[in-house]
């Protein structure tokens, strides 16, 4: 064998047989006799904050997953007493292993509540399991939001008001909602409709960090706290499309909903989003093809590791931080796991590298 296939098989192997190259299974419970449900998600994004620092990579503006929103939102149109003012200036990391700060002012500014987002730079995401891990704030006034968002009817959110926290009674509910054509025609209220529960949170969940997660399923949707069941959803309501994800806090002064404006500067701090999906991008659809030779070969598939009350240490594993699992993914360095860049590369693309003689250095 000479030196170029030598060179050419030293270089393919790892991306030939890496584990995970079909993809990340989830596997969901089900009550005897029906058999437990299996889903294989080809795509990944994972961005743990808790790793990141204030300057240098916790500059959220250059990280490679996530981009701060900056935008405005009148009182008319957000249907409050105040307009909101989302900026990368509410938007910082905490030191240490705090997180990503998402911070919600109480000082209007030209008569606006200064407000925080930040959201996926990809928006194929489609079927998938999303989770994060938040510490809320306790502070009256504000709406948190965790949410999959392709339109304002084609939308999956978990949203937490702060100012219905009871802590005398232990009272925190979680507001669960598919925003969809029934939600519009009721002016956006869709606790008028079907697609609307309001489920209580068996912790206090400004007290410590707490995973939640949404099930993306064709038809179907799944709420979770630690992963705790906390409501299902079925039907027309159920986005039929890809979207991206979306962390956002912000107030409007609307007494029916967020409250607010807070009395002191609210912060909810996000410690690490994981999202596990197929993606609608026909490139994507055609890596992974390319990718997975064999789906029952052993490791091609990996088991995603599901946050219980038995298995918190889930909360810490991350694909992105072993070798070998990432694969083919676009991963980045800025997202506070993997500590380097892989993009998606394509096994043409090696070739032509290593027809002209060029090698391609994975940092």
């Amino acid at each position: 064998m000479h030196l170029p296939t030598l060179l050419l098989a030293a270089l393919l192997t790892p991306f030939i047989a890496a584990d995970c190259e079909c993809g990340y299974a989830l596997t969901l419970d089900a009550h005897p006799p029906q058999p437990d449900e299996r889903h294989v998600f080809t795509e990944l994004t994972e961005s743990n904050f808790a790793r990141l620092h204030a300057g240098g990579d916790g500059d959220i503006r250059r990280n490679t997953d996530w981009a701060p929103q900056a935008f405005n939102v009148s009182a008319e149109r957000g249907r409050g007493a105040y307009g909101e003012m989302f900026s990368a200036r509410n938007i910082d990391m905490l030191a240490g292993d705090g997180g990503l700060r998402l911070t919600v002012g109480s000082e209007l500014v030209r008569g606006m509540v200064p407000t925080a987002e930040v959201a996926t730079r990809r928006l194929d995401m489609m079927w998938g399991t999303f989770r994060a891990s938040m510490r809320l704030t306790g502070v009256e006034g504000t709406c948190a939001a965790f949410f999959w968002y392709f339109n304002d009817t084609q939308e999956i959110d978990m949203e937490f008001l702060s100012k219905d926290f009871n802590h005398a009674n232990g009272s925190y509910p979680v507001n669960l909602v598919l925003q969809s054509l029934e939600a519009a025609a009721a002016n956006y209220d869709a606790s008028h409709t079907g697609s609307f529960v309001r489920a209580y949170l068996p912790f206090d969940p400004t007290a410590g960090f707490h995973e939640y997660r949404i099930d993306y399923f064709a038809g179907r949707v799944r709420f979770y706290a630690d992963g705790v069941v906390l409501a299902q959803m079925d039907g027309p309501a159920v986005p039929v499309t890809a979207g991206h994800l979306i962390m956002r806090h912000w107030s409007n002064g609307n007494k029916l909903w967020s409250g607010g404006p807070p009395e002191r500067d609210a912060a909810v701090v996000v410690k690490y989003v994981k999202a596990y999906f197929n993606s609608s991008s026909p490139k994507r659809q055609g890596d992974w093809e390319r990718r997975c030779r064999n789906p029952k070969e052993l490791s091609a598939v990996c088991d995603i590791p599901n946050v219980t009350a038995k298995n918190l240490a889930a909360q810490d594993w991350f694909f992105s931080e072993n070798a070998n699992m990432t694969n083919n993914q676009t991963v980045h360095g800025l997202n506070g796991v993997s500590g380097r860049r892989v993009e998606a590369v394509s096994g043409v693309m090696w070739a032509l590298l290593l027809v002209s003689g060029c090698a391609l250095v994975l940092l």
